[in-house]
């Protein structure tokens, strides 16, 4: 079932790019506007589509994938936008995309295997330990909310939403385990901090209100568009089905934060991640689907905390998926409207985002420099190497004429730092330490 479902993910999403009706890249959704607005060409819309998503997939997505054998979705779908922007947007063009965008997914799947499985053949198989990299993901996420709160608010609000999200952390830790009958039931203790840091979040943008109605105005300006991502729905609807039924099969997932939390198979807790992160994405997506008639690939990303919920009922998770996917265009006009009453709300998005991004930057670096540290033990014996490796890795990268997003640096340094190891290993210029 796995090869038959990221198949047709690829497949579909490949169309979906080929045909301008959804991109999963939010950079490259406008770009794809004008094409279809006549406004630039298909060559240069090619070309785009690999400058803006090919380093995504190299230096972020393939690596955060090896670290914990699940396909961080950014591999396959940043991929299906170039197969089908690059292929003619004819019927034959349509078919052509879905071909390939379909090997590409079992390439994916299977290649992922292939990676996995070749590190196991080294002198040091170091993946057990790369797995340090996402360590401090879970914990760290729970204070993303206060930072976008401060972003967003200010220090002073943000200090006391960070103040209620350790709180909560602490009282939850301490006291959060309890029994009902004869099984014993275990709160997690970052997935209620966050949820608490999320609400705080909410009710201080919703404080803010407005009383213009640009939101309004955009999608009465842009009814084409809206009419163009409704009348396409039924496909829309299959694309969330199917990303739905690859999360509930630890197929994919849809985060950094909620693959980490699925690979150690905290389920909720990765839900929690994932509707968090799906919050925020709602102004990003709508706003771009009404200006441009180009919705997301996997929508406001709530498919994934279907899947994450429904784990292990692919069927369900599918059935639910569509729902969702339909739920989420047919609120598309609605939505914009009543942003226009909450711009606190609206804004709230990109405050979210950014939040995000900050904490896993810091929060995969240092898990990084962990598992780079854990690493040159169990390989060489020595400490400080791996640490060194991956910090001067960080700084070096931001003085490179192309450097990779600083999300990926942590998971990048230690899959090189790994390699480098075991060709040491084998030029016998180190050697593993005797146990005892």
């Amino acid at each position: 079932m796995n090869y038959i479902v990221i198949i047709l993910i690829g497949a579909l999403a490949s169309v979906l790019s080929n045909q301008g009706i959804a991109v999963f890249n939010d950079g490259f959704r406008p770009i794809v506007g004008q094409y279809f607005n006549k406004e630039i060409s298909k060559k240069e819309l090619a070309a785009m589509s690999f400058a803006v998503s090919f380093g995504l997939i190299i230096g972020f997505g393939i690596p955060t994938s090896i670290a914990a054998s699940i396909i961080l979705i950014h591999c396959l779908l940043l991929t299906t936008d170039m197969i089908g922007s690059f292929c003619p947007d004819t019927k034959t063009g349509m078919i052509l995309s879905a071909v390939i965008g379909g090997v590409y997914g079992i390439a994916i799947l299977a290649g992922l295997e292939f990676i996995v499985n070749l590190f196991a053949l080294m002198p040091y198989n170091f993946t057990s330990d790369l797995g340090s990299v996402s360590g401090y993901v879970t914990v760290g996420f729970a204070v993303f909310p206060a930072i976008g709160v401060a972003l967003q608010h200010g220090f002073k609000k943000g200090t006391i939403t960070a103040g209620v999200t350790v709180l909560f952390y602490y009282i939850i830790k301490k006291f959060g385990t309890f029994t009902i009958g004869a099984n014993t039931v275990a709160l997690n203790a970052e997935g209620m901090a966050m949820l608490a840091g999320m609400i705080m979040m909410i009710v201080y943008a919703a404080q803010i209100k407005g009383t213009e109605n640009n939101n309004e105005a955009l999608t009465i300006g842009f009814e084409a568009n809206v009419s163009r991502i409704r009348k396409n729905w039924v496909l829309l609807a299959l694309m969330g089905g199917l990303i739905a039924a690859g999360t509930s099969l630890s197929i994919i997932a849809g985060d950094p934060a909620s693959l980490a939390l699925l690979a150690e198979g905290e389920y909720t807790n990765a839900a929690l991640t994932a509707l968090a992160r799906g919050i925020g994405f709602i102004p990003l997506v709508f706003t771009t689907a009404i200006v441009t008639g180009v919705y997301g690939a996997a929508g406001c990303t709530f498919v994934f905390v279907v899947g994450l919920l429904l784990h292990g009922n692919p069927i369900v998770a599918f059935i639910v998926g569509v729902v969702v996917m339909f739920v989420e265009i047919a609120l598309i006009e609605l939505f914009a409207k009543g942003m226009d009453k909450f711009p606190g709300v609206k804004d709230m998005g990109e405050y979210v985002r950014t939040s995000m991004n900050k904490v896993l930057e810091i929060a995969l670096l240092s898990g990084g420099i962990v598992a780079a540290e854990k690493m040159s033990v169990a390989a060489s014996g020595y400490t400080g190497i791996g640490a060194l490796f991956v910090i001067g890795a960080f700084l070096l990268n931001r003085q490179s004429k192309k450097p990779i997003v600083d999300l990926a640096i942590g998971p990048v340094a230690c899959i090189l730092f790994g390699i480098l190891l075991n060709i040491l290993l084998v030029l016998r210029l180190i050697s593993i330490p005797v146990a005892g």
